[in-house]
């Protein structure tokens, strides 16, 4: 019988930059990002999957990184909330959400902003599934209204 593997070398990019590493095969996403690459942006809250703020993209899709093991991320490309800032500032989306106020703490916004990156607007046409696209996202400091508006904002919708 064969000792159980306890280290696998990954290659992965992230925000755009290709990164070599050698990781313990049980090693979360979220503690990788993290802890090894210095992206405190990815936040840990509940460690179930349920609050959303661990969400990065992976090949451009939302995923909890509380929830994926660092070696599956082998061959992927992530994104995380410092990957959606331009160099220079805030994103269009960034702002829309300051501007909007709909941030407090901000403990929830880097995986809503990684969720609202992703959507196709098309399919969230009214204020109510742009609520249902945000369901995954448990924010205790706001009711919501000034996310939605500041999601209406960013996809240059009027006010509903």
């Amino acid at each position: 019988m064969s000792e159980p593997l306890e280290e696998m070398p990954i290659e992965t990019t992230v925000n755009g930059r290709a990164v070599q590493s050698r990781l313990p095969v049980r090693r979360l996403l979220s503690d990788y990002l993290r802890d090894d690459l210095g992206l405190a942006g990815t936040h840990v809250g509940c460690e179930h999957g349920v609050c959303g703020a661990c969400t990065v993209l992976i090949d451009g899709q939302p995923a909890r990184a509380c929830l994926a093991l660092a070696v599956a991320a082998d061959g992927h490309a992530i994104t995380t909330v410092e990957g959606l800032s331009p160099p220079d500032g805030l994103s269009r989306l960034q702002a829309c959400f300051r501007d909007a106020h709909a941030l407090q703490c901000g403990f929830c916004t880097p995986g809503i902003l990684a969720t609202v990156s992703a959507a196709e607007p098309a399919q969230y046409p009214d204020d109510e599934a742009i609520r249902e696209l945000l369901s995954g996202h448990l924010c205790r400091c706001t009711g919501y209204a000034d996310i939605v508006a500041a999601v209406r904002g960013y996809w240059g919708r009027d006010e509903a």
